[in-house]
């Protein structure tokens, strides 16, 4: 699918101000793949479409998750995390993207997982870094980003669950054996 019709297809899904970042992940996206040697189409498709489902009733995206035997645990944590899931499921069935790499980068750039795809590396750190965004940290984790992928990545997982502990709320488990996964590699 081309940049312009899957844009088209997902500004209909999207707020001004939700599409706008979408914009900003894409660029990081192509910027990332291209530097770290992802594919960049790929990168650009999955970071599109990352926030498909974002604006979904959370009914809708419930019964998704339930009907599709997605991780049931996921419906114990923070609504927050089920669009990516949902919206791989929906990118697939109402876009028509079968490509299970990019289905894959949707489905995991909130919780991350161990062994992380390179693809889902970028989607998660553009997701992260984009211009847009502005929370203490993110800086710091751009400025790692042009240096070391993985590096950064740890780094974003690491203050997205301090976020979370700091707020007394749940982190999903994917998340810690994500940020587990990835100190373990880069150790070796």
């Amino acid at each position: 699918m081309e940049r312009e019709q899957a844009l088209k297809i997902v500004k209909e899904q999207l707020t001004d101000h939700r599409y706008q970042h979408t914009l900003g992940v894409m660029e990081t996206a192509i910027t990332l793949a291209r530097q770290y040697g992802a594919d960049e189409k790929k990168a650009e498709l999955a970071a599109i479409f990352h926030d498909y489902a974002k604006f979904r009733p959370k009914d809708e995206m419930r019964q998704i998750i339930m009907n599709q035997n997605f991780p049931q645990d996921l419906l114990q944590y923070h609504a927050e995390l089920w669009h990516a899931p949902a919206g791989a499921y929906l990118v697939e069935t109402e876009a028509g993207i079968k490509d299970s790499e990019v289905l894959d980068a949707i489905r995991y750039h909130t919780s991350g997982r161990p062994g992380m795809t390179l693809l889902e590396k970028v989607i998660y750190l553009a997701d992260y870094i984009e211009p847009g965004r502005h929370f203490p940290g993110v800086d710091d984790v751009r400025a790692l980003a042009k240096e070391n992928l993985d590096t950064a990545l740890i780094q974003a997982v690491k203050n997205t669950i301090l976020f979370l502990m700091k707020k007394n709320q749940p982190v999903y488990p994917d998340s810690f054996q994500t940020y587990n996964d990835l100190v373990m590699r880069q150790e070796d």
